[in-house]
């Protein structure tokens, strides 16, 4: 299958009119002093023009109010609303909201969709993912929430940690064992649950990026449900598919998330570079010096490299699927967090204390960065799936397959009869 590097230029039209007005309608924003609220009511015209061009949304089919680009076209958008963490939400295409509606066209009843996806869409309504419990790491089979069908109504209890938007969120879709004598794999089920239901705390968190938990688009929460009842037409999908429903939602996230760092370390590496060519130090620019060059030179390969790595992943799921592309998938993750520290991290040294200081946006992206290696799944289980999908296709041998005397043997018996008549033909 071959991938064409081009971009249709009706798509490119779009792209160079979102990365216009991200820089001069969104990055403003940035500069203010906002709070959730006063923030969603800058971003409502904003919103309005980006649905006219047809942009809003863009993750899901147009059946279901999206634009129906395929997660290529979605890749090299998200690069452009990556470089602010406001522009997914003026988009219509931020977390968690962007794959619980996906979540919701994929499993959802009709009366489902009327009630929670289309307004969702619209911007109506925010929710919440409710999936991470302490201390599990990334082992949903570990997971103690739990829901019983009791009378017609699921009544669910349990613990729920670092839950986007919870405190915010109109509804939560949470994972749960509701079958805990099924395979580990088929234990649990997904419930839509609205946030006024009783029984339901909430402890807002403070986090590396944001401590006192002010950030206007989104917050996190620890979340306990308390004999939580909601009717059993609730019930999202079918019993004991969350980790199949869930794996199919994480999957083309990563491509987004992937692709937004992209974005953000083409904003730092601007910084770096233009930071470099305007500050003189010891008789000469910055850019000058020769370990400032190979941050430059180094930097930039590796945001290329993570672009393409990322959009070849994208390609791949529109073509064959997310569940035939995990490897792919696996490897920007770690890949992606790597370079996206790695190239903010030059940044800040080569601004020095100015780079440490809230003058400059680097500090905030660094911090935030940091949780790129954890969340969607740190790091280190990305890289076992990886190694562990590569080595299934090798076959242990007693001796290696390039062993040089065991090739010569063969080689030797192969064209035996060819080197005789070469020899008596001297």
């Amino acid at each position: 299958m071959a991938w064409d590097f081009s971009t249709e230029p009706d798509f490119a039209a779009k792209l160079d009119w979102a990365r216009e007005f991200v820089r001069t309608e969104i990055y403003p924003l940035e500069t203010l002093d906002l709070d959730h609220h006063q923030f969603r009511r800058l971003a409502a015209p904003l919103q309005e023009q980006v649905k006219e061009q047809q942009l809003w949304a863009a993750h899901l089919d147009p059946a279901l109010g999206g634009q129906g680009y395929g997660q290529l076209h979605l890749g090299l958008l998200h690069e452009i609303l990556g470089t602010t963490e406001l522009a997914p939400y003026v988009f219509g295409c931020q977390a968690p909201d962007s794959g619980n509606a996906e979540l919701l066209a994929l499993a959802g009843t009709e009366e489902q969709k009327q009630q929670w996806m289309h307004p969702l869409l619209d911007g109506r309504l925010l929710s919440a993912f409710s999936m991470t419990e302490q201390g599990t790491g990334s082992d949903p089979r570990q997971f103690t929430s739990n829901a019983r069908l009791v009378d017609g109504e699921w009544v669910l209890n349990g613990r729920k940690w670092f839950v986007g938007n919870a405190g915010r969120a109109d509804f939560h879709i949470v994972m749960a064992v509701t079958e805990p004598d099924a395979p580990p794999h088929q234990r649990m089920s997904m419930l839509i649950v609205p946030r006024s239901t009783p029984g339901i705390g909430i402890r807002e968190l403070g986090l590396m990026n944001d401590t006192d938990g002010r950030h206007p688009v989104w917050s996190h929460c620890e979340v306990t449900y308390d004999d939580v009842r909601v009717p059993a037409e609730n019930l999202l999908g079918e019993r004991g598919q969350a980790f199949t429903l869930a794996q199919k939602r994480l999957g083309p996230g990563r491509i987004h998330h992937c692709m937004r760092w992209v974005g953000v370390c083409r904003r730092a590496f601007d910084m770096l570079c233009e930071r470099a060519v305007s500050i003189d130090v010891h008789g000469s620019l910055l850019s000058e010096k020769q370990t400032v060059q190979n941050w430059v030179a180094d930097s930039k390969a590796a945001i290329e490299a993570a672009r393409l790595l990322t959009l070849q992943a994208a390609w791949k799921i529109d073509q064959v699927g997310a569940s035939a592309a995990r490897t792919e998938i696996a490897m920007i993750k770690y890949h992606g967090a790597t370079v996206l520290h790695d190239v903010i991290d030059r940044a800040i040294q080569v601004h020095g204390s100015l780079g440490f200081s809230t003058d400059m946006p680097l500090e905030q992206m660094y911090r935030w960065a940091r949780a790129a290696r954890i969340y969607d799944g740190p790091d280190e289980v990305h890289r076992v799936t990886v190694a562990r999908r590569v080595l299934r296709d090798y076959t242990p041998r007693a001796v290696p397959t390039e062993h040089v005397p065991t090739r010569r043997a063969e080689a030797l018996a192969r064209f035996r009869d060819h080197l005789e008549v070469a020899v008596a033909a001297q």
